[in-house]
């Protein structure tokens, strides 16, 4: 039903799950453990779903947090459960038993972690939020409530494996003009394409960043159909829509 970071699971006071897509309620396409509340699934079934993920992290069902993602560097700080979700790709909170929940199908989540100071983040990278500055808008926000980022802690979770993401020319010469070096974060591809290295690319930013520690799951979302929702991969099939992964972090109440 989920899976823990060892950097993060050592520590007492937090809780912390990228869920997988097994262990939930919903059917067919968004079978089983779908937390999208913007998908077209049965509302109740996210409900139910979204509320044994705050059970497996030990929070009642209003305290799992979640931001209407827009592939933006916008951060939230979050104080309360959010009577409307603001549009964002990232949270940060030092607020106990608030559950920072991010929706991703390919993207890559990455839960953020200050043990020394209590400080929790969580952000929605695509490509178009780690090259617009996600991860360090993150950091910026985690220092405003009292972080240092050389003791954070930052781990990012299951997201589409460079084999997995090909990608057109278009994308290729953005990258060039904008990022140094960036020929590193692509490998051959189809004539006229390539294959882009979303992970090492979000692990770049971080590393950029200066976080005290960066890693990553290494788990594709693509390459695993019986743990993961995909929306590459739904697209592939011409399915008309996908459940989404929920990635959460708490400190305990």
């Amino acid at each position: 039903m989920f899976i823990e970071a060892p950097e993060l699971s050592s520590h007492a006071y937090l809780r912390h799950a990228f869920f997988t897509r097994q262990g939930g309620v919903s059917e067919g396409l968004y079978a089983s453990l779908n937390g999208g509340l913007g998908s077209n699934d049965a509302q109740g079934a996210v409900a139910e779903n979204r509320a044994r993920m705050c059970a497996q992290l030990g929070l009642p069902a209003p305290n799992l947090v979640s931001l209407y993602q827009v592939h933006s560097a916008d951060v939230v700080t979050v104080e309360a459960p959010f009577a409307e979700r603001p549009k964002a790709d990232a949270m940060v909170t030092r607020v106990p038993g608030l559950a920072l929940g991010i929706a991703t199908a390919d993207c890559g989540p990455i839960l953020f972690a200050d043990p020394e100071n209590r400080v929790v983040g969580a952000a929605h990278a695509g490509w178009k939020g780690a090259l617009g500055g996600v991860v360090e808008a993150t950091v910026a926000a985690m220092e405003r409530l009292g972080a240092e980022r050389e003791t954070i802690v930052a781990v990012l979770g299951p997201t589409i494996s460079q084999g997995n993401y090909e990608v057109g020319a278009d994308f290729v010469a953005r990258f060039r003009d904008e990022v140094p070096d960036s020929e590193r974060f692509f490998a051959e591809g189809r004539e006229g394409h390539a294959k882009f290295d979303l992970p090492a690319f979000i692990l770049a930013r971080l590393a950029e960043a200066r976080v005290g520690e960066a890693t990553a799951l290494g788990l594709c979302t693509y390459a695993d159909p019986e743990r993961f929702y995909s929306f590459r991969r739904t697209t592939h099939r011409s399915e008309p829509d996908y459940g989404r992964l929920i990635s959460a972090i708490a400190l305990t109440p």
